[in-house]
């Protein structure tokens, strides 16, 4: 039982950052009116490629106007 807090609490800030990051893409995703390509299609690379799905979307998904 010791083995496995040790992992929990070694993983635990990638967890945070991960939830983070997600929670950041989404928001941002929902008040963008646009984003390059459909928005369902950054949804789901956001929730499915892990930590790396929300740092595609900021660096590839969003247009260049700072409007939302």
């Amino acid at each position: 039982m010791n083995e496995v807090m040790d992992v929990i609490r070694l993983f635990l800030p990638l967890i945070v950052v991960q939830l983070l990051l997600m929670s950041v893409a989404l928001f941002d995703l929902y008040r963008r009116v646009s984003v390059r390509g459909q928005k369902w299609v950054w949804v789901i690379i956001i929730i499915v490629i892990n930590l790396l799905g929300p740092i595609a979307y900021f660096i590839f998904g969003r247009e260049k106007s700072s409007e939302y």
